[in-house]
């Protein structure tokens, strides 16, 4: 099976290094597509649609996303992706507020700078497979000096849900009766596996499905249950007796 990957980027030095990146950290991702503005990146995106709108009949599953561009914001993308199948995560040298808590508003699910060092961000770009958000150092760091002070909640561009990703802030509805008829029977196994502990990697093995295909069933299963992250899942699960 195929994994498509998309980088924007429009440095040719910093395109180069982050195609690096993305096949030292997945081996799978042996279809890369690139390009170097906005308006190739909305080819290469429309022609994952049946003509070129509508869903995706064979879309990217992770796509790179530079902010200044030549041709405009990779913002202006991101907003474009919503509910777009794929990982989108950021990777830009800005690591100031005004870029990131925009992009997480807006839908990215990593933030990575491109001046930290190759080993660092295979590593971070790796989580995506364990389920968790790639985040530089210096990100996580200032994410977590916002929610130690508060202001994470005072910025009007930063929501953050409860279990700290971002999104919109709710309580977690531990008392709300889990609509599971409404999964899958793919999607009722991967929670199953979830509840259990299984790594996304390790779930992809035991499925005999690619990782990215887990990833899929993972957001899914989230959108439909109304949770955030794989410890809501499987507490609204155990407590209806679904695993």
């Amino acid at each position: 099976m195929t994994v498509k990957v998309l980088i924007l980027e429009d440095n040719p030095v910093a395109r180069s290094f982050l195609r690096r990146v993305v096949r030292e950290s997945f081996s799978d991702a042996n279809l890369i597509s690139e390009a170097g503005d906005l308006e190739t990146a909305r080819r290469h995106i429309a022609s994952t649609r049946a003509g070129g709108v509508g869903i995706p009949v064979d879309p990217f599953k992770l796509i790179l996303v530079d902010l200044e561009l030549p041709d405009g914001n990779g913002m202006e993308l991101l907003d474009e992706l919503n509910g777009y199948p794929a990982t989108k995560i950021v990777t830009t040298l800005y690591s100031d507020d005004d870029h990131l808590f925009p992009a997480l508003q807006r839908g990215a699910d990593g933030y990575l700078l491109k001046e930290d060092r190759f080993e660092v961000l295979v590593e971070e770009l790796q989580k995506i497979v364990r389920g968790q958000p790639p985040l530089s150092p210096a990100i996580a760091r200032r994410l977590l000096t916002h929610f130690r002070h508060g202001s994470a909640t005072d910025a009007p561009n930063a929501p953050f849900t409860t279990s700290g990703m971002p999104g919109t802030s709710r309580p977690i509805p531990i008392e709300k009766p889990l609509d599971h008829e409404r999964l899958t029977p793919r999607e009722t196994e991967v929670l199953t596996y979830l509840s259990k502990g299984f790594t996304i990697k390790e779930i992809a093995n035991l499925m005999g499905i690619k990782w990215f295909t887990v990833n899929d069933h993972i957001k899914s299963i989230y959108k439909k249950l109304n949770v955030s992250s794989r410890a809501e899942a499987a507490v609204l699960a155990s407590k209806q007796g679904l695993v």
